[in-house]
């Protein structure tokens, strides 16, 4: 990597492009490390004799400091940046892996989960702000080349865990600290940069903070996102944790043959996302978020009643233009409240974390009630909400 030195604005900007793709590889291995903890509960369960309500109670442990305190130290460091609050962030990841891999009791593994989120709850606002700072521009851009660390992270964070920790126990969960590791040390290059960045600019006017349209009007619009990320996690999460039990249920495949389908879906919305900001950047982040939340809607309609191989093709398409949504929302959030990218980053990606697990368990419960396939009926129609979007402004950028 490109080593920062002094504190000119051309260090700092010759640096950018290095930077977005450091925070996209960071993002890999967070989400990667975050998604062992729920790789793990079966062992966990085994090992301690643990009941459902205990292993919802290490959820909860793990939502609370990765959802909650998101928007709360987003909101922090915009008012008081931390230059090296990355790499701090992760140390508490790292703790808490050790701590899983090491625990001797059930009040430990509660402590381990909830500092794998607080790590978790500082990268996410404060890497999307450096994301931003390092994107020359074009924001759409980096915030999807951030997210799509994520996205593979999480696709294959159970892999990893099922090859590692599965035949090796509790105790391996102490490699995944590796990852923590490394991400520390790339995560120090970026905060030099970051702090090289903020020198830069302190000689510099002030940005203008005004604010582009009323404070009600700006009030509605963050709902109206807040909403459309609840319509996109909510058929998310329909699919991460239930589609493999759909597609047993309806085609009769192999549990291998319904991993592959759901990796194909993750794919897809892998390469979604990478493409989402970039379109944004070109054609505006309100059109994409069109496109993205209600023009899926007639691939959602077909898919509960699409044969196997239809099934596999509405997938990909859902998948795709689904994904696209998030950076774009993002961005659009970000401009409608200059200066408060740390907070805005926080809420939507804490909001987004909740949303995710909270959906789960009551599709979860409708899934118990009317079977699984109805589940994926009823979903199709969430993409109905992206006609909110005719309320967003027409522009947010000035």
């Amino acid at each position: 990597m490109p080593a920062v030195s002094g504190t000119s604005t051309g260090s700092a900007t010759q640096a950018a492009f290095p930077v977005v793709l450091a925070l996209s590889l960071c993002h890999f291995l967070n989400d990667t490390m975050q998604s062992v903890l729920a790789a793990i509960y079966p062992i966990l369960k085994e090992n301690y004799a643990l009941s459902f309500a205990q292993i919802g109670l290490l959820t909860l442990a793990f939502q609370f400091t990765a959802s909650l305190l998101q928007p709360a130290i987003g909101a922090y460091t915009d008012r008081r940046p931390i230059s090296y609050a990355l790499p701090i962030g992760t140390g508490f990841t790292l703790m808490g892996l050790l701590l899983l891999a090491s625990a001797g009791n059930y009040a430990l593994l509660l402590v381990a989960a909830g500092c794998v989120g607080l790590g978790s709850a500082v990268f996410h606002p404060e890497s999307s702000r450096i994301a931003r700072l390092a994107s020359g521009g074009r924001h759409g851009a980096a915030q999807s080349l951030f997210q799509v660390g994520g996205n593979f992270g999480t696709a294959c964070g159970p892999l990893l865990a099922a090859f590692i920790i599965v035949p090796n126990g509790q105790v391996s969960v102490a490699w995944f600290g590796l990852a923590a590791i490394c991400a520390i040390a790339v995560l120090t290059w970026v905060s030099r940069w970051y702090s090289a960045y903020r020198l830069a600019a302190a000689s510099r006017p002030a940005p203008d903070r005004k604010l582009a349209h009323s404070r009600r009007r700006i009030g509605v619009a963050l709902v109206i996102l807040a909403l459309l990320v609840f319509t996109k996690n909510i058929y998310t999460a329909c699919f991460t944790s239930f589609y493999t039990f759909y597609v047993i249920e309806r085609f009769d495949v192999s549990v291998q043959d319904a991993q592959m389908l759901l990796f194909v879906f993750l794919g897809a919305m892998a390469a979604g996302t990478l493409a989402g900001g970039p379109i944004g950047d070109r054609i505006g982040a309100r059109t994409v978020i069109w496109v993205s939340i209600l023009g899926v809607l007639p691939f959602t309609l077909m898919l509960p009643y699409a044969d196997l191989f239809g099934t596999a093709v509405l997938t990909v398409i859902i998948g795709l233009v689904l994904a696209s949504a998030f950076p774009a929302i993002i961005v659009f959030a970000q401009e409608l409240v200059p200066g408060r990218v740390g907070l805005i980053a926080g809420v939507f990606f804490g909001f987004a974390f909740g949303m995710g697990g909270i959906s789960a368990a009551v599709l979860g419960q409708v899934a118990d009630a009317k079977g699984i396939v109805f589940v994926f009926q009823i979903s199709a129609f969430l993409p109905f909400l992206g006609l909110l979007t005719v309320f967003l402004p027409q522009h947010t950028q000035r």
